[in-house]
């Protein structure tokens, strides 16, 4: 297993301890914070390009290794979908995504990729056989498909999506019913994680997936506030519970790839002025307005990442 550290913004930085024990796990570093303020929240894809060609050119990255990342903010969860397509150019075989975040990342952005919108590039690979989201409670499964959720996935089977706890869905068309939902009349109700129980799920979820080979990654705004601290809304699990489903996924299957994404760092954006001012509205609407105690946000991020360091470790040895 290689271990990547991506400054795109100073989110790892601000956690030395970490970076520390990273670095002696024999981790490489890549910092490219110009260009991740033009990435920041979503990006063109001349940017996107550009970052695939800087980790391409890592020193020491040997071949055929499964490869874990860690990336910052979650204003950059759009990387996933260039990590997970170099991880599928190392092992070219059907997999499954496992994809834990307290957003589902599945709204239509056509010029480029955007955090929200990067599960669509991942499903689109001919080697994904699915992506299962798990963990959301935000209120982006409001009204899903008013707000842009490219609901045909669902449809499909290519995606299928586990709410921590959420009501049922109103939606306009006629999605029928999956694995993870039903649909009756105008509403989707969902197959919920608090529902079913944290032991049930666990093995409702090893049942799900039809591949040897997984790709992880992890949003840690999934996470109680306790657990870490986040520059979006976060949801209800704890993270004993997800380095539990981590391990059992571990235990079963060939991870060939994670990422965790989910820091906190102060928003800055590069781009045009008009690009910058399109960034700082969108995050006004969606992200909450609230100060953080930089040190306390440090000490807990530094902690979560210590852990997931060590569990994704050993599951990828």
């Amino acid at each position: 297993m290689q271990i990547l550290l991506l400054h795109l913004d100073d989110a790892l930085e601000l956690q030395p301890d970490f970076v520390g024990a990273a670095l002696t796990a024999g981790a490489r570093e890549v910092e490219d914070k110009t260009c991740g303020l033009s990435l920041r929240l979503w990006s063109r894809n001349d940017r996107l390009w550009a970052l695939k060609q800087s980790l391409a050119h890592v020193e020491g990255i040997r071949k055929h290794q499964p490869r874990l990342c860690f990336t910052g903010s979650g204003d950059f969860h759009h990387v996933t979908a260039l990590l997970l397509a170099d991880a599928l150019e190392e092992f070219e075989c059907p997999v499954t995504v496992i994809h834990i975040d307290n957003h589902p990342d599945w709204v239509h952005f056509s010029k480029g990729l955007h955090c929200g919108s990067w599960i669509n590039a991942a499903a689109a690979h001919p080697n994904v056989n699915k992506i299962i989201t798990l963990g959301v409670c935000s209120n982006d499964l409001t009204s899903p498909d008013r707000k842009g959720a490219n609901l045909d996935l669902l449809r499909c089977g290519k995606l299928e999506l586990y709410p921590y706890a959420h009501p049922p869905s109103r939606v306009k068309g006629r999605f029928g019913s999956g694995a993870s939902y039903s649909q009756l009349g105008s509403d989707l109700h969902w197959v919920l994680m608090s529902n079913l129980g944290e032991s049930n799920f666990i093995d409702r979820l090893l049942q799900r997936i039809k591949t040897d080979a997984v790709y992880i990654t992890i949003d840690k705004d999934s996470l109680v506030h306790s657990d870490a601290v986040t520059n979006w809304d976060q949801g209800c699990m704890s993270l004993p519970y997800v380095l539990w489903i981590i391990h059992e996924i571990g235990l079963r299957h060939r991870i060939i790839g994670a990422d965790v994404t989910g820091d906190y760092s102060e928003p800055r954006y590069g781009g045009s002025l008009a690009m910058r001012l399109l960034k700082k509205a969108e995050v006004m609407i969606d992200q909450p307005l609230r100060r953080r105690d930089m040190d306390v946000a440090s000490n807990i991020n530094s902690a979560a990442n210590h852990a997931l360091l060590e569990v994704l470790s050993q599951v990828m040895a």
